[in-house]
């Protein structure tokens, strides 16, 4: 089975990324449908391409669903730093299934 993999783009010492981790690491993705797993990347490693960098590098903290099942990454709106991670699992699942619905 693939699995649908929400990418958060994130930098060290950055509050609001800091603070949108530990929230996305509190809730359980794999209650959603479909279920997702969560991969942080921090935006100034290495790994990270440079179209990668340019693109995000001034927009973090940004969440990617990177979707097997739709074949393409999706870049998720801006999330309001004020939710609390149960509206916060409510916020996912509304974008993934105005997502799912459209493809």
């Amino acid at each position: 089975m693939n699995t649908e993999v929400l990418v958060l783009y994130s930098r060290k010492g950055c509050c609001l990324c800091q603070t949108l981790e530990k929230k996305l690491s509190k809730i359980c993705l794999e209650s959603l449908n479909p279920s997702i797993v969560l991969s942080i990347v921090d935006i100034d490693s290495k790994k990270v391409s440079l179209d990668i960098q340019m693109k995000y590098t001034n927009e973090v903290p940004v969440i990617v669903l990177d979707s097997t099942r739709l074949l393409k990454k999706i870049e998720l709106p801006r999330v309001s730093p004020r939710l609390k991670e149960e509206m916060l699992l409510s916020w996912i699942q509304k974008n993934l299934n105005i997502l799912y619905k459209t493809s």
